[in-house]
């Protein structure tokens, strides 16, 4: 299996940075992936979020439908991972409790 750090994957990281807008967004993603994955990686996110709240995996796997298994690889990577879910936990949190309200994707 080749490894995801790649300059192949580095280009898509960089023109993933160029959007602007969340229709744009959709429109590059809708196109880059199946259906299915983008309902799958908006499940993950949507976890890690839960994960963060303390929410426990029984609740997550009745109202998001992913297995214990997904949820224990999303709850593994983010507390070991990269540090990439917290990250963006962090920086959404940030925004929410910011006293001037942005646009924006999140």
């Amino acid at each position: 299996m080749q490894k995801w750090n790649n300059k192949t994957t580095e280009n898509l990281l960089e023109i993933i940075l160029e959007l602007e807008t969340l229709d744009e967004a959709k429109k590059f993603f809708r196109d880059l992936l199946t259906e299915a994955e983008l309902v799958e990686f908006g499940k993950r996110w949507q976890t890690a979020r839960m994960l963060n709240g303390k929410v426990s995996y029984s609740e997550i796997e009745k109202k998001i439908g992913l297995s214990s298994t997904t949820i224990t690889r999303v709850s593994k990577w983010l507390k070991k991972g990269t540090g990439g879910y917290k990250l963006m936990l962090n920086r959404l949190n940030h925004h929410h409790t910011s006293s001037s309200p942005k646009k924006g994707l999140c």
